[in-house]
């Protein structure tokens, strides 16, 4: 049995397709994918959010936050992105994903064009600002270590095909801006 291969739609994403959102803790990612998800369903296109938090909670419950175990996190959460587009779904993917090296072994499990790194570049003071799960205060507190961007690296995108300061662009701008490439 042979499937086609998806159709190009607008721009340089072809739906079925991962979006591949990263960013620092607080920098907005589960807001933005939820958003996405909401309007790719809206428009009639069956579509998947994979959040690092739920991933954590579940399939990846067994890892700690070691460069080996982040590795193996973003390792299982790339494979399981790469059967539901498989299977013709739209995957929005939140995930911290704090090393280039991982993100673009992602990106290699995917057909040209159905890939896409959404980048959201807040600041530090920013998510701090925000720290909806209170991580940047126990870290400030010494009670939290290992936090990206705090006290344990992350490497910014290099060549994202998007990127948002979240400080400035609300989430209904960047889905606006998403939706506009596939």
């Amino acid at each position: 049995m042979t499937t086609d291969p998806p159709l190009p739609l607008q721009g340089t994403t072809r739906l079925p397709a991962c979006f591949w959102i990263t960013g620092l803790s607080g920098a907005g990612k589960s807001t933005l994918a939820q958003a996405m998800h909401a309007a790719l369903l809206h428009d009639g296109v069956p579509a998947v959010v994979l959040d690092g938090d739920e991933l954590r909670r579940g399939l990846c419950a067994d890892l700690g936050l070691s460069d080996a175990d982040r590795h193996e996190n973003i390792r299982r959460a790339g494979e399981v992105a790469r059967v539901m587009v498989s299977a013709g779904l739209a995957v929005i993917c939140a995930f911290v994903s704090p090393f280039t090296a991982d993100r673009d072994r992602v990106r290699r499990l995917f057909a040209a064009g159905s890939f896409a790194e959404v980048y959201l570049s807040a600041t530090l003071a920013t998510c701090a600002a925000r720290d909806p799960k209170g991580l940047y205060a126990m870290a400030r507190a010494g009670t939290l270590t290992g936090l990206t961007g705090w006290d344990a690296p992350y490497e910014a995108p290099v060549a994202p095909e998007f990127v948002f300061d979240t400080a400035s662009v609300q989430p209904a701008a960047m889905v606006a801006r998403l939706l506009l490439c596939c």
